[in-house]
């Protein structure tokens, strides 16, 4: 772990990451293994996720503490481009993709799997039975922004208002989510693919409900800090992390879903993102308005 205010050598680099530790560390110490370049860690909060970050990355702005970004999401990644955090030119770059999905018990399954869609998550029938994390934060934040593109604001203030009706837990995190829905404490959450994998391979009975067009493909993004004093090792790693042999490792490992969007045919969300950020501020504003814990 690195502590802020301590620059490191010429041998090491620092990296701000979102991405899970369990999967991140064994990442860093291969790369480490091939080049001999050490690097220096800081993780994310699970309840506020990349957004602690992204204010970090924004504070040092002017005098950078860290050489490169690594953020399983991609929202974060682009407000911090438009704030010129990141290199002129190829500043940063997505690989792989995650995918927002609902997630029920099997014994649910055939019971509302064939009735069941994002949209519908306003039933009367799910009161109080729905689980997503609190959503101003990390991938359910941008997920219910590019729902808002996708419905149109009236239409989706009008589910947003709906789905508080329903009494939804809201929690500190995708995976405390598939936590709720795994132990029985909820009949379905909304969450993210790798948080899924990791309830299953827990030994958590829960199933992933199949992708459809109010789904969200998520992409990992990685960019080199301006300013970095260290570009060649933050080069070596803004690569490495794209190359196919470490997206493979983490589709392998669950942090990733698939290497590439493109093989995916189910139609999905498709957000403009110079729309979404330009209207970022009040749809956040009527996200605290609804959802105010």
């Amino acid at each position: 772990m690195f502590t802020a205010g301590c620059r490191q050598n010429d041998n090491s680099i620092v990296v701000y990451t979102s991405q899970d530790q369990i999967y991140a560390e064994q990442i860093f110490q291969d790369f480490t293994k091939e080049t001999g370049i050490i690097v220096r860690t800081v993780f994310d909060n699970e309840a506020v996720k990349t957004v602690g970050l992204a204010n970090r990355l924004l504070a040092e702005k002017d005098h950078p503490q860290c050489d490169l970004f690594w953020s399983n999401e991609e929202l974060r990644t682009r407000l911090l481009a438009g704030q010129n955090v990141f290199r002129e030119t190829n500043g940063w770059a997505a690989f792989g993709y995650r995918s927002r999905r609902l997630v029920v018990s099997p014994k649910n399954s055939p019971r509302i799997a064939g009735q069941l869609s994002i949209a519908a998550l306003t039933n009367q029938n799910f009161a109080g039975q729905i689980a997503l994390a609190y959503p101003l934060f990390g991938t359910t934040a941008t997920h219910f922004l590019a729902l808002r593109q996708h419905w149109g604001n009236a239409n989706w203030e009008r589910w947003c208002r709906a789905l508080k009706a329903n009494k939804p837990k809201l929690v500190d995190g995708n995976s405390v989510v598939v936590r709720f829905v795994g132990q029985g404490e909820v009949s379905l959450g909304l969450t993210d693919s790798d948080d899924i994998f990791n309830g299953k391979r827990e030994g958590l009975a829960i199933e992933a409900l199949p992708l459809d067009q109010d789904s969200l493909l998520i992409p990992n993004t990685v960019a080199i800090i301006r300013g970095t004093k260290h570009m060649e090792s933050a080069e070596k790693l803004f690569a490495y992390l794209q190359s196919p042999a470490v997206v493979r490792k983490l589709v392998e490992g669950g942090a990733l879903e698939g290497e590439s969007k493109s093989s995916v045919s189910t139609p999905t969300l498709q957000v403009d993102w110079d729309k979404l950020i330009s209207e970022i501020e009040p749809a956040t504003k009527t996200l605290q308005d609804i959802f105010v814990r």
